[in-house]
Order: structure tokens, then C-alpha cells, then sequence
């Protein structure tokens, strides 16, 4: 089977039934290369409905999200040509590079040293200059990125147990942050909008699973 027939099952068989039907991102998932942000030996899973390890002997390490799960996060935020976004977990940059693609500015933050440079080399060699990867010690990037802000849209590529305050303080008023929220077995994506100077509304979008982003406060266990 050829990359192009592969991509283009991946776009008809997972992406479009899990109900991503906006053109524009369609016909992104169809020309940003996803081959490209995969490591080299893992390219074989480039397209297929799974998350696929990022470092090399970490199989429960980093992981790219499965590829309906992020066309699915990149529809609900509606990103536009004139907004700035901020995600925290670049992992190897293709969220990123998506991003790019739909927004004027796009700042991504990793803890990994690693990852943040794979992720800038990737986004080098597909020619994509508007986007800055910053590495962060894991506790900053659970913080954001204030002094870039506010931002119109906000992606956490990975699952916390809640969204801090201080992340949804960095949207505009009208901007959007997606995030998948919960605990194992069943977490759920959830979109953030900032609807006024202290109040945010949010709406469940789907139920998934993914890896816990680092530095993000677990809940406090309950206790008898």
C-alpha cells in the first residue's frame, strides 16, 4: 500500500466517522505530512488508529495521540488565519505543525529536551516559521505561557486531571481551550470558552483515553 492510499484511508475509515466533516481540516490531514512526525521506527503506525511512542524504549512514555483524536481536538477549536494558540505537550510537533497551518502564531511548549528538538527539526524541514517551540521544566508548562498571551486558542496534547485556572486565565475573551479531562478508564474531551472577564463555559465534546501531560497536579485522593 502507498503513503497516499494510507493517508487517505486514515482520513475516510477513522477521522471521518469519529464525525470530523470540516473541509478545511480534511484537506489538512491531507497534506500535512504525518509520516514526517513519526519516529523513524515507528513509521509503519504513521497512520494507523493508535498512539504511537515517541522515545525510544518508553513505550508508556510520550505518545502521539491517535490521529482522530487530534483532527477531532484541531475541528472543535475552530482556529482561524488571524489567531495566536498555544499547545503544552509538543511531543514530536505535528499538533503543532496542524496548528500552524490554521492559526497566524503558534507557541508549543515540551519538558522532554529531546522532544522539543525533534519537534523544531521536524517543523524546520516542513517549512513551518510560525511556529516556536520553548522547552519548559514540566511545572512551567502546566503554568502556560503568560507572557505570550492571551491566546485565542489553547490545546493540552495529553489528559490532566483538571484544567488549572491559570490556563483558562490565559485565553481571550472568545478564545477556546481543549482538553482531555478525567481519570482512567474514561476521560472526555472538553472545550473551554472564556465568555466573560472571570467566566468560562464548557462543553464535553467526546470520551477518549491519553496519556497524563507532566507537571499537572493529580486530584487530592478522597479519604474516610
Amino acid at each position: 500500500m502507498s503513503i497516499e492510499t494510507a493517508r487517505f484511508n486514515m482520513i475516510e475509515q477513522q477521522i471521518r466517522p469519529w464525525e470530523v466533516l470540516d473541509p478545511a481540516v480534511l484537506a489538512l490531514l491531507a497534506t500535512v505530512r504525518r509520516e514526517d512526525f513519526v519516529p523513524p521506527a515507528m513509521r509503519a503506525l504513521a497512520f494507523v488508529d493508535t498512539q504511537v511512542p515517541l522515545l525510544p524504549g518508553q513505550p508508556d512514555g510520550p505518545r502521539m495521540l491517535e490521529p482522530r483524536v487530534e483532527a477531532r481536538l484541531l475541528q472543535e477549536l475552530k482556529v482561524q488565519r488571524h489567531e495566536k494558540a498555544l499547545e503544552i505537550g509538543t511531543g514530536s510537533g505535528f499538533m503543532a505543525a496542524l496548528l500552524a497551518h490554521r492559526a497566524q502564531q503558534v507557541v508549543t511548549l515540551e519538558c522532554r529536551p529531546e522532544l522539543a528538538k525533534t519537534a523544531r527539526e521536524n517543523l524546520r524541514r516542513n517549512g513551518l516559521l510560525n511556529v516556536r517551540v520553548i522547552e519548559v521544566s514540566p511545572a512551567d508548562g502546566a503554568r502556560g505561557h503568560a507572557a505570550e498571551g492571551p491566546y485565542d486558542a489553547i490545546v493540552l496534547s495529553g489528559s490532566v486531571a483538571e484544567v488549572p485556572r491559570v490556563l483558562l486565565e490565559q485565553l481571550k475573551v472568545g478564545g477556546r481551550l481543549g482538553a482531555i479531562v478525567g481519570d482512567e478508564p474514561v476521560m472526555r474531551a472538553i472545550i473551554f470558552t472564556r465568555v466573560g472577564e472571570a467566566t468560562w463555559s464548557q462543553q464535553a465534546v467526546f470520551d477518549t483515553a491519553a496519556p497524563r501531560l507532566d507537571g499537572f497536579a493529580e486530584k487530592p485522593a478522597f479519604h474516610f
